[in-house]
């Protein structure tokens, strides 16, 4: 009977994994192809002037960036007696509040907040700033076309409580981080979830809230743009995909650097499955079913690939599992030599991206272990991009 049991544990598992990374994706893509979507293109705006707008940055020490981001935000093709620009410092220890400062605009406010408390603060804080009727969330790293904030508002409607923007990644191609590729994969999913009504979350560098449902963050939230945007989904208000409104961001060209920032964004998933429950169970039927397939699902992928070497490696007797434990830990053995020698050889491109597979998934275990452990707080970690 033990091993009936973890025969079914083995297979289950196999039966997940597939269905997360293959299943699901061409299940999407079929219904976004045969959905109709009138309710998402073709609904009128429900207003006909252009609705005040504030731009929202939190920055910690941006020096490099701050500039060149608030200049792009100044150019934006967006009216200007309508449109309200909010910086705020995060207790930066380089010249941050100082290059922001020498901009002279009227639409520009610099926010410099002595104290290092963590993004989630600062944005409470430039919100409550703020009585614009649609809230634009971005970066200091990232640099908009000039329509995006025209493209953002325009994707309202009066069933819309939020509209996500299409991120880009760019940089180097040819590094060992092939996060691009995996983003453009989750980008296609995002356009097809969003048909459905099931859209997760939003792209912490382009999107906008309706100012009437933001919803304060905890001040360790970690990641905010997902909390902000389901916050707005459970209370049973729509959250659109708009890949019109486009911006770029660059991606660090080292896997390493990856993962560093994979295990941040780890605490954060866990920390908002365990604390919003609600996100499974209080929205729209597609809301659920995309979250967990979608989401929980590869946020426990790294548990159940232990589970699944565990309970190989217990069947070790059987010809099967054994050849199943094999492989499992010969797979690992290949990840740890490509990632010792990603910068010495000219890895192809498809076994690059399962490197980026295997460190993801270390980096959500690694986050899952500080999770429980407590040990993150709501401040910040620079990633060093191209």
């Amino acid at each position: 009977m033990v091993n009936v049991a973890l025969m079914t544990i083995v297979w289950s598992v196999f039966a997940l994994l597939i269905y997360s990374y293959i299943a699901y994706p061409i299940l999407m893509a079929r219904i976004a192809r045969h959905t109709k979507t009138e309710k998402i293109a073709n609904c009128a705006a429900d207003v006909t002037a252009s609705p005040t707008v504030a731009v929202i940055v939190a920055a910690f020490n941006e020096e490099m960036h701050i500039a060149v981001r608030i200049a792009n935000l100044l150019q934006q093709d967006y009216p200007s007696d309508q449109l309200r620009i909010l910086i705020g410092s995060d207790g930066s220890t380089d010249r941050t509040v100082e290059l922001a400062s020498e901009i002279s605009d009227a639409r520009l406010t610099v926010y410099d907040f002595s104290i290092n408390r963590g993004k989630a603060s600062v944005l409470n804080d430039l919100v409550a700033q703020s009585n614009a009727d649609i809230l634009v969330f971005t970066d200091a790293n990232t640099v908009f076309r000039l329509d995006t904030i025209r493209q953002l508002v325009l994707a309202f409607d009066r069933n819309t409580g939020a509209v996500c923007g299409d991120l880009i990644l760019e940089g180097q191609r040819h590094g060992s981080n092939q996060d691009h590729q995996y983003w453009n994969f989750e980008r296609r999913l995002k356009f097809a979830e969003s048909s459905i009504g099931g859209l997760l979350g939003a792209n912490g560098g382009v999107y906008a809230v309706r100012r009437e449902y933001f919803q304060p963050l905890p001040p360790d939230t970690i990641c905010d743009d997902f909390v902000i945007a389901m916050n707005i989904a459970v209370a049973g208000h729509w959250l659109k995909y708009a890949p019109e409104a486009v911006a770029y961001e660059e991606i660090p060209s080292d896997v390493a650097a990856e993962f560093h920032r994979r295990v941040r964004i780890g605490i954060g998933n866990y920390q908002a499955l365990f604390r919003h429950p609600r996100y499974l169970f209080s929205g729209s039927w597609a809301l659920g079913y995309t979250y967990f397939s979608h989401k929980i699902l590869r946020w426990l992928t790294p548990h159940l690939l232990v589970l699944l070497l565990i309970c190989c490696f217990l069947l070790f007797r059987d010809p099967l599992y054994k050849t199943l434990a094999v492989m499992q830990l010969m797979g690992y053995s290949a990840a740890t030599l490509v990632f010792i020698f990603r910068n010495h050889i000219a890895w192809p491109a498809a076994i690059r991206t399962a490197l980026l597979f295997a460190v993801l998934n270390l980096a959500f275990l690694v986050g899952f272990m500080r999770f429980v452990t407590r040990n993150y707080r709501g401040g910040w970690r620079r990633t060093e991009r191209a």
